[in-house]
């Protein structure tokens, strides 16, 4: 044994060739295992251990194993003897520990947690049909009563595809259609996790519903689709009742979307071979299948689609963008070069906000999708947001450097053109404190270091009140910067500084031999006196500051 690095290894190659060669040495090792696991369950030393606050499983760790493991071994091998240590076990499964540690495990896997758990949903879970035929044969427990989560043994069954299991309890009048609390059937969980052989299972019960819509906006064609189980999706599609190109009631989105989205060319195709299919379907958003897989960068499908005859790789969602906007905002040059080719593609169709495929793309700083844009006759390098933002405003703001260096090459970027607010790229850059993007921008001869905003707040006076330390020193290097510059209410960088106690930013503004501000009581007492004081307006104080020290009596604030 390796302590380090906590692994158990064979002495020496030449014993794992002797093992292998010699597999009767270990008979039935599972049903061994098994054994032993299932007698330590039914110790008293386990029986007797809390379950509330479980005990730490560090201390004892085969005690985690066994509560875990022990079904797995024993549906491999069961022998007589083990199936009578868990047929003794279930007797008091209610309130042993190893439940605990099951749920517990459970709980990390799913998203809630239950406490009751019995000896037939846990045959059905680890899929052990030796187990499960005697349970039921006892009938010692209600076999459509869902527990955790609401899910049955038939659903634990079908959710982790033990088909053997699921058969001996629809043979025992389980009911094939039973809701969880999440409104899923059987079918449903059987074909989101693609077990092909449950799901043949349940198509041939009568009672079972192929289009029924669960808790998850999605029928099992839906959700086999969006897994991408090209098995099941085949077995639902032979059935006459199926509809291929139903959208679900929430987000309106056919399987053909979902399959798009994840990027499964084989369901796709499949689903497209269907004429009721439509591969140009819009859902409550306007999207389209297209739209779905140029967002994920699903070139396959992307291909795929704009192969068929009525998908329109420009049509827009219902806030404008378009597939080639989707693709530029997540950064997927090979989609984008792919839309690009395509004639009835705008490169520089804005949306509904005037944001165009480059001004996503130079938000989130996706630099070689900005220069294809950019090698695009049609794309304007200065087409402006509707607050007058232009792409170079977004990368700075963002701290996008090389995309800034990208898009200042245009001769017709102009490097300080300012928002409907007064808002320079300087601006956006000093506020955010990315000093690339400023030390970039102060090169340029264009760019005034010290404009104003519609508030009156230069770039030194942003970046003083963010405390951005390094961005006020590059400021106060130009002689063009006015230190003391105040806003509109008349605050000057440094009172901004010091009232958000930004110390190093203080001290740089600071003139020699000057006393530091009050910034908890100055600030606010010019502007409690200046302000209204018949009621139009409330002054809130919030931290760091504190209630001034005036005298506020016999005023109506």
């Amino acid at each position: 044994m390796d302590k380090d690095p906590s692994t158990v290894r064979l002495i020496h190659h030449t014993l794992q060739e002797y093992l292998s060669a010699r597999p009767d040495i270990f008979i039935k090792p599972h049903s061994a295992i098994a054994e032993a696991c299932l007698t330590y369950l039914n110790s008293k030393q386990v029986k007797t251990l809390p379950t509330d606050p479980s005990p730490d499983t560090e201390k004892i760790p085969f005690l985690e194993y066994c509560s875990l493991n022990w079904g797995i071994h024993a549906k491999r091998e069961l022998s007589d003897y083990s199936k009578s240590l868990a047929l003794q076990m279930f007797q008091e499964y209610d309130g042993h520990i190893s439940v605990k540690l099951l749920l517990r495990q459970l709980d990390d896997l799913h998203f809630g947690a239950g406490s009751k758990f019995n000896g037939l949903d846990c045959a059905s879970f680890f899929g052990i049909v030796e187990l499960a035929t005697a349970v039921t044969e006892m009938r010692c427990y209600d076999i459509n009563e869902g527990h955790l989560w609401g899910y049955t043994p038939l659903i634990w069954a079908a959710h982790n595809g033990h088909e053997e299991v699921v058969e001996v309890l629809i043979n025992a009048r389980a009911i094939p259609d039973k809701l969880d609390e999440y409104h899923e059937t059987p079918l449903a969980h059987a074909a989101r996790n693609g077990h092909d052989g449950v799901v043949k299972i349940l198509l041939d019960q009568y009672e079972v519903d192929p289009n029924y819509e669960g808790g998850w906006d999605a029928t099992p064609l839906m959700s086999a689709a969006q897994n991408g189980h090209e098995g099941v999706v085949e077995l639902l599609l032979q059935l006459p009742t199926i509809y291929p190109d139903r959208p679900s009631q929430y987000y309106g989105r056919n399987p053909l979307s979902y399959a798009a989205e994840r990027g499964y060319d084989g369901v796709v195709e499949r689903l497209l071979e269907w004429e009721d299919v439509n591969p140009d379907k819009v859902d409550r958003s306007g999207r389209t299948p297209l739209s779905y897989a140029a967002w994920c960068g699903r070139e396959g499908v992307v291909k795929i689609l704009l192969r068929q005859e009525g998908v329109n790789p420009d049509r827009p969602s219902y806030e404008g963008q378009t597939p080639l906007s989707y693709a530029a905002q997540k950064g997927h040059e090979g989609v984008v070069k792919i839309l690009l080719g395509q004639k009835e593609v705008n490169p520089d169709r804005p949306d509904h906000h005037g944001k165009t495929p480059l001004g996503y793309a130079a938000l989130e700083g996706h630099l070689r999708v900005v220069k294809v844009l950019l090698g695009q006759e049609e794309v304007n390098p200065e087409v402006q947001y509707f607050t007058g933002q232009t792409p170079l405003a977004y990368a700075a703001d963002r701290g996008h450097a090389e995309v800034v260096k990208i898009l200042l090459e245009r001769e017709e970027v102009n490097p300080d053109e300012p928002s409907i607010y007064g808002r320079a790229p300087l601006w956006h850059a000093a506020s955010n404190g990315h000093e690339g993007v400023v030390e970039i921008l102060l090169r340029r001869e264009e760019v005034n270091p010290d404009r104003q905003d519609s508030c009156g707040k230069t770039p030194l006076f942003v970046a003083a009140q963010s405390g951005h330390d390094g961005v006020v020193k590059m400021l106060l290097a130009r002689k063009d910067v006015t230190p003391g510059k105040p806003d509109d209410r008349g605050r000057t960088p440094l009172e901004a500084a010091s009232a958000r106690h930004h110390e190093r930013v203080v001290e740089l503004l600071k003139p020699e031999g000057a006393v530091d501000p009050e910034p908890e009581v100055g600030h606010w007492r010019r502007h409690l006196l200046r302000g209204p004081v018949r009621g139009q307006c409330i002054y809130k104080l919030s931290p760091p500051f504190s209630t001034p020290s005036l005298p506020l009596e016999g005023r109506d604030f």
